[in-house]
């Protein structure tokens, strides 16, 4: 059986073959928030499906593909659909992608999610810059085997989102008038919205809002040592009055409302690194 290396080293050098060029930025869109690529001088497409070793994405709202090409005339990597562990990969399999990023040339990799408000300051629609989580709730990607080539074995995790990156949001939003939260995501694994009971605790414990993904990517990216931003859609409010249900449709439809205004943050952000 081949080892992590040879199966990233495989997939490196099978993408490097249909795109030659070097992505410095590399861009996770979640959600219903896949229409940043609009934005981007498209050069290539690749599908996961003709990846070697990926996973291919099997949650609606994500394409799944890997797109190369500029965005504010910066060289990206952006992939439409990501994986997550409550599919049935394990958490190996939902780093992997980053890792590759990472050896293809990404120094800085910048991520989207939809997630459940916790916070009684935040609505539906808002935007909230993440500063901090708490990924006590998902598997950790790095157990394992520790491969040395991609980082060390004990990973410091104190600035898991890079301040700089979140002062420069901060400033773009403001300069564009759009209003954003700072605050901490907490990671489970889903695929089950929370009880209302489990949203009043993760709330307790610290956290701001609560989504199925992003911390196994930020970990597997600072093991790395690659800069990270990651910002939330509010597409919910976990911790409410009415006696109402939410649904995966009302997820990706304040997804896509919010959406303009993801897509302005990062093409800044992307100018600005």
């Amino acid at each position: 059986m081949s080892t992590l290396m040879d199966r990233l080293n495989e997939t490196v050098a099978f993408i490097r073959s249909r795109y030659n060029s070097k992505p410095i930025v590399g861009i996770v869109l979640g959600s219903g928030l896949g229409n940043l690529v609009a934005e981007m001088k498209v050069e290539a497409e690749i599908p996961y499906s003709e990846v070697p070793h990926f996973p291919v994405s099997t949650v609606q709202g994500h394409s799944g593909k890997l797109i190369f090409g500029e965005l504010s005339g910066r060289k990206v990597l952006a992939m439409a659909g990501r994986f997550h562990y409550y599919e049935g990969y394990s958490a190996s399999d939902v780093a992997f992608p980053v890792r590759v990023m990472k050896m293809l040339g990404v120094e800085t990799l910048l991520l989207s999610n939809a997630a459940g408000g916790m916070n009684a300051a935040f609505s539906v629609g808002d935007l909230m810059i993440i500063e901090d989580h708490i990924s006590l709730f998902a598997v950790n990607p790095l157990i394992g085997k520790n491969e040395d080539e991609l980082g060390t074995r004990f990973p410091d995790m104190s600035e898991p989102y890079s301040r700089e990156l979140v002062k420069k949001a901060v400033k773009i939003a403001a300069d564009k008038n759009i209003k954003v939260h700072r605050g901490v995501y907490v990671g489970v694994t889903g695929p089950t919205f929370e009880t209302r009971a489990e949203y009043k605790m993760l709330h307790k414990l610290g956290a701001d809002a609560v989504g199925m993904s992003t911390v196994q990517e930020v970990i597997t990216a600072r093991h790395m040592n690659m800069n990270v931003f990651a910002i939330s859609v509010i597409t919910d409010l976990g911790i409410r009055e009415e006696d109402n249900i939410i649904t995966h449709e009302e997820v990706l439809e304040a997804a896509r409302e919010a959406e303009p205004k993801l897509t302005a943050i990062f093409s800044q952000l992307v100018q600005a690194i």
